[in-house]
């Protein structure tokens, strides 16, 4: 399960990384100039740097990004160790969406000194806040691992005596 974990991170991070470089390039910046452009009366690509977490969460705290960036590599050791133990396809790729949407976020941290955000979806006066391919992975990754959890293990067969569940 580990290389179907890993291919899913691949793919996370190619994706994010990739939908960046077209964003830049769109804008023709190389930074984080910020940027708007409507796309549909409730989607709008805008180029924004969230120096705090997913979603802008803790974004004006003034938390050095660097702190965020060693917060995620930890998290993605221990994702990793998790994802060697695994034994269902499902959860080794839910995983693997949540590692390579760290990896993707940690890159913009080493190249910008913060998290390139672009996607804007608002009606009226209701908005999300600005976010990316790897926001949208880390999140869909978390999802998946609930829905595995509350719902998936309870058709798998019953554990032997002795037998670690947390696999």
């Amino acid at each position: 399960m580990l290389g179907r974990g890993l291919t899913a991170a691949a793919v996370a991070v190619v994706l994010d990384q990739t939908s960046k470089i077209a964003l830049l390039q769109h804008f023709g910046e190389t930074g984080c100039a910020p940027h708007r452009e409507a796309v549909a009366p409730f989607l709008e690509l805008v180029l924004t740097c969230n120096s705090g977490v997913s979603f802008g969460l803790f974004n004006r705290t003034g938390i050095n990004g660097l702190i965020f960036a060693l917060a995620a590599a930890a998290i993605c050791i221990v994702l990793m160790v998790w994802l060697s133990r695994v034994r269902s396809t499902f959860l080794a790729v839910s995983i693997g969406l949540i590692i390579g949407g760290a990896i993707g976020n940690v890159l913009d941290r080493l190249r910008f000194g913060a998290v390139i955000d672009f996607l804007y979806f608002h009606i009226a006066t209701w908005y999300w806040p600005a976010f990316n391919l790897a926001d949208s992975a880390i999140c869909i990754g978390v999802v998946a691992m609930l829905v595995d959890g509350l719902f998936l293990r309870r058709h798998s067969s019953p554990a032997e005596p002795g037998e670690d569940l947390s696999l």
